[in-house]
């Protein structure tokens, strides 16, 4: 139908299982629309690569269904890569050939030839910045450059669908923010359709019009960056009480008083929400002085991703990454 975005990729009940064994992705469910930047947001370990790479036909799953470009990976994975551009999240750069000898290789492995290859290549250097350093070893590069070097490696067949996973981990801020100027550049004026993998709150936020955050292998919220922001009501209050126990008495404490919601103890912080944080602050202080307790340390924050995170999975961000957690199936009887 006229005026009518169709998915470009679409995923159904998405699983896969290691040996173990390991479940890294469990029952996800996506659709990506032509043209727009979706985000996979969440800690190493959530199965974001892994589903990435499904897409990417790079692994297979263990049980689902997945298109991409109208077309099932399962089925027809030669067709499904010449339509995509895979940028993987450890470089792929021959750290001893020249940049442009990189991109003349990968054009060749896609059957670009002669001078349409040449044009191809020249374009995509002066389109990276990476002209003045294209006849140099690419092991001189710094990681920005190198990184920018994947990214029209990934270019080199002209994709319509383009998958990138952890961009820009282990890029210094200046780096970051250039590869990001980079994809918001792509999607708006070549139209591509952009589905990026990331741990980095801001980079999600920034960067796509869409996220799943996904833990522990299931997607456990999706929308726009500013829908998952409003389903919180309110600013954020983070109380750090010294202990866990301390905690729990304090959420006690916080629970009779009016106008404080959605409290949660994670460790030894203590969580909650009102709907002016910086008028209900000294109350909540009070409260907690009167019941023999001590905040250390105290913040008021408006929501974030990382409050939604906190909301659906009980955690912060933060904690998901420094704490992750095997994903193991029950043992069934035989």
């Amino acid at each position: 139908m006229d005026g009518v975005k169709m998915p470009v990729i679409v995923v159904e009940d998405l699983r896969k299982t290691y040996p173990g064994p390991v479940e890294a992705v469990r029952g996800v469910s996506f659709t990506v629309e032509t043209g727009e930047i979706f985000g996979l947001l969440g800690p190493n370990g959530a199965g974001k690569s892994t589903t990435v790479r499904i897409l990417a036909t790079l692994s297979v799953p263990t049980a689902g269904r997945v298109r991409v470009a109208g077309l099932d990976v399962a089925t027809a994975a030669g067709e499904v890569r010449r339509r995509i551009g895979y940028v993987a999240q450890n470089t792929t750069v021959d750290q001893h050939a020249t940049g442009r000898e990189n991109l003349l290789l990968q054009g060749r492995l896609f059957g670009m030839r002669g001078g349409a290859l040449r044009r191809r290549v020249d374009e995509l250097l002066a389109l990276f910045e990476l002209t003045d350093a294209a006849d140099r070893a690419a092991r001189t590069y710094s990681g920005g450059m190198k990184r920018r070097l994947d990214l029209a490696m990934g270019l080199i067949h002209r994709p319509r669908i383009l998958f990138l996973d952890e961009p820009t981990t282990g890029l210094d801020p200046e780096s970051r923010a250039v590869l990001w100027r980079e994809v918001e550049r792509l999607a708006a004026e070549d139209g591509l359709t952009i589905l990026l993998t990331t741990h980095y709150l801001e980079e999600a936020d920034r960067l796509a019009s869409r996220i799943a955050i996904v833990d522990e292998g299931r997607i456990v919220a999706e929308g726009s960056p500013d829908e998952l922001k409003q389903r919180l009501r309110g600013d954020r209050l983070t109380l750090d009480l010294g202990s866990e126990t301390e905690a729990r008495r304090g959420a006690v404490v916080l629970d009779a008083l009016d106008g404080v919601f959605d409290i949660l103890v994670e460790g030894h912080l203590l969580h909650a929400h009102a709907a002016e944080g910086g008028r209900a602050l000294p109350t909540v202080l009070q409260a907690l002085d009167r019941a023999g307790l001590t905040a250390g340390q105290v913040s008021v924050s408006r929501p974030s991703l990382d409050d939604i995170y906190l909301m659906v999975t009980g955690r912060t961000f933060a904690r998901a990454a420094d704490e992750p957690t095997p994903r193991r199936r029950e043992e069934v009887p035989a």
